[in-house]
């Protein structure tokens, strides 16, 4: 399985004219064979930076246009239908991240991500273009769309 970081997304979506949109198309179209997934994080970011753009409806949507268009899999810390206790909501969202960032330094978003992805079973490699915010800060195989591509 490869996890996709929020800026290769967002740059299929929001941004047509960056120089490096031909490598992002060819990688989300080459990933389909990889069993592409994201983080509900992911998700989360990219609705929030979309949503200055977008309507409540298309907001609602964003299954269709997110998740079906690439066939994602959404990574959860927990099955979204699963009743929990407090005590999971603070590991899941105060003590993995504070963990990432005391240990190896990394933005709280980002640990949130990295922390779903690493937990997730069958990932192989986490794709994004900001490779440097990642790299030897985990386990997985860290690769930008360009570099996935050439592998």
């Amino acid at each position: 399985m490869v996890v996709i970081d929020t800026d290769v997304l967002l740059l299929a979506f929001a941004y047509p004219n960056d120089d490096r949109q031909k490598i992002n198309q060819k990688f989300l179209e080459t990933v389909q064979t990889a069993q592409p997934a994201t983080t509900i994080y992911n998700v989360m970011e990219i609705l929030g930076q979309l949503s200055f753009n977008l309507s409540a409806e298309q907001l609602d949507r964003w299954q269709d246009w997110l998740v079906n268009a690439y066939d994602l899999t959404i990574v959860w810390d927990i099955d979204p239908e699963e009743r929990i206790v407090p005590e999971t909501w603070h590991e899941i969202l105060y003590e993995r991240p504070i963990r990432k960032m005391r240990t190896v330094r990394m933005a709280f978003v980002d640990a949130l991500i990295l922390s779903a992805a690493e937990r997730a079973l069958n990932v192989n490699h986490f794709v994004t273009w900001n490779a440097r915010h990642f790299k030897g800060k985990t386990t997985l195989s860290v690769l930008t769309p360009e570099e996935y591509l050439a592998r």
